[in-house]
């Protein structure tokens, strides 16, 4: 195969015109088996897969921070308001808001170039950032399972002798999860794909690979439709997965 590609490459240079297949070769050699360069996707899928999992993590213990603190601020008596958590709940309304009401790209902007403009390593600047926007979109979806939760569940909590965290630990959260995991998913797949964006401050994820080949290579199409190919698979593996364990939630439930 390396001796046809040569051959081929050897013909182009000199002026031949090759026909489709030909060139279709040439261009695929170059793109992913020329010099093992599928190994930089490899690397670059590594690097995505966890750059999306330390985000993701971030993002669901920072949602989850943010969503108890407003359920239990809206949730309180009228005439019993606790000033301290109305502060925390003031302060995780203007994240919420700011996170939301700002476009990815300049949050990763500022992060790489203000906050951080001292570090050089680019990808947990972006991982970080990631789990910082991703946190915001969680906590609304989990305050929205956490709320559409019957209300008489907290009482019936409560009335058993149960303490707040108690009876949120072990009965409304449960439930709730079975109502947002769907949401989850789905910004678990948004967050998959938007790893790709850290490569505008120089994270070395899978986008970064393909972006180095066509450099070397002088061709966009075959590196940008492999890494398209290559998020598309994950996309539809976690997907899959998620299906199984919906599947799996909803005949525990049945039982």
């Amino acid at each position: 195969m390396a001796e046809l590609f040569e051959t081929l490459s050897a013909l182009s240079k000199s002026g031949t015109t090759l026909n489709f297949w030909e060139n279709f070769f040439v261009k695929f050699y170059q793109a992913f088996l020329q010099a093992d360069r599928w190994k930089l996707y490899l690397k670059g899928v590594g690097t995505t897969l966890v750059v999306t999992a330390l985000a993701l993590a971030l993002g669901v213990v920072l949602g989850s921070v943010v969503a108890l603190v407003r359920v239990a601020h809206d949730q309180q008596r009228p005439h019993r308001r606790n000033p301290v958590l109305g502060f925390f709940n003031a302060i995780c309304k203007v994240y919420t808001t700011v996170i939301r009401g700002t476009p990815m790209m300049v949050q990763l902007l500022i992060m790489s170039m203000v906050v951080f403009q001292s570090s050089r390593n680019f990808t947990a600047v972006g991982a970080l950032t990631l789990g910082i926007n991703s946190g915001a979109y969680v906590s609304e979806i989990i305050r929205g399972g956490l709320m559409a939760v019957d209300p008489g569940q907290m009482e019936a909590g409560r009335s058993l002798g149960l303490n707040y965290i108690t009876t949120m630990v072990l009965i409304i959260i449960p439930q709730a999860i079975r109502s947002v995991l769907p949401s989850l998913g789905n910004e678990f797949i948004i967050l998959l794909k938007d790893t790709s964006l850290i490569t505008v401050i120089g994270g070395k994820e899978l986008l970064y690979a393909a972006q180095g080949i066509m450099n070397r290579t002088y061709e966009a199409m075959f590196p940008l439709l492999g890494t398209a190919a290559i998020y598309l698979v994950l996309v539809m593996v976690f997907s899959w997965l998620l299906g199984k364990l919906e599947r799996r939630l909803r005949q525990s439930d049945r039982r």
